[in-house]
């Protein structure tokens, strides 16, 4: 996929644990887990909006298109 999750700079960068977000945005561990690996098939923006009011960023911080990565998928 040609989309790539960069939440867990974000939170390194805010000095905040995935079990501290998880609380903040009512998520379970295992999920937030699926969605900082990039393994989720998609995100609530519900979600999105929670994770960025939280950590005080913008949906471009997290999640990134990287055009390169496409055609290596339709192989």
């Amino acid at each position: 996929m040609a989309i790539r999750v960069h939440l867990e700079y974000v939170l390194k960068d805010r000095g905040m644990t995935s079990k501290e977000l998880c609380a903040l945005i009512d998520i379970t561990e295992a999920n937030l887990s699926i969605l900082r690996s990039g393994k989720a098939k998609g995100v609530r923006f519900s979600t999105l909006n929670k994770i960025c009011r939280y950590l005080a960023c913008d949906v471009g911080d997290i999640l990134k298109y990287v055009e390169d990565l496409e055609e290596e998928d339709e192989e």
